[in-house]
């Protein structure tokens, strides 16, 4: 759980003062059919909530499912209001927050592009190196490197490219799956 910003306050001296926005990843299981992904952003844009990160692929052909990863922030209660809208649509089959079992892995894939020749190229080698990030492309005068890790591995690797000849990047969004034997 992320801890971001003060958002709301109440002049009823009885209310909770404040609530801290929090960051929460929520896996949708859906029927895999068109018009569903509509639905479930329609959800979010039509309330106003916003979602950092979203990443939606089939899982299982035969029962034609698919399951949709939402990185959202909000207050608890605004979160559980998203939980339960959610839940409610018709081709939502389960949600999970991820965030609230704290036994979910999370990952996030990017391709970086870097230009750069001579100090700048080798200290972007040697940084790729130290994150474990792969080169898959490589000319004369620049790299394109995947990496793989949590957001704020990914996020910190973008950032010390920065000064080295950042050119491009390129985010899948995050990927979770709950730790254990059992399925979501």
């Amino acid at each position: 759980m992320n801890a971001n910003v003060t958002t709301s306050t109440s002049h009823y001296p009885s209310a909770p003062v404040a609530q801290k926005n929090e960051t929460h990843t929520l896996s949708v299981l859906v029927d895999n059919e068109p018009g569903v992904l509509a639905r479930v952003i329609g959800l979010f844009s039509g309330r106003g909530y916003n979602i950092e990160s979203l990443t939606v692929s089939e899982t299982e052909h035969r029962k034609h499912l698919s399951l949709i990863t939402i990185v959202t922030t909000g207050t608890p209660m605004v979160l559980e209001q998203i939980k339960n809208q959610l839940d409610r649509l018709v081709p939502v089959h389960r949600v999970v927050d991820m965030t609230a079992t704290g036994r979910a892995i999370e990952r996030e894939l990017a391709m970086v592009k870097v230009r750069g020749k001579g100090e700048e190229r080798v200290e972007a080698l040697r940084l790729a190196d130290a994150f474990r990030a792969r080169v898959i492309d490589a000319s004369t005068e620049s790299f394109v490197f995947e990496i793989t890790g949590k957001s704020d591995k990914v996020e910190q690797f973008v950032t010390l490219m920065l000064p080295l000849g950042l050119v491009e990047v390129s985010r899948t969004g995050i990927a979770a799956i709950v730790r254990g034997p059992d399925g979501m």
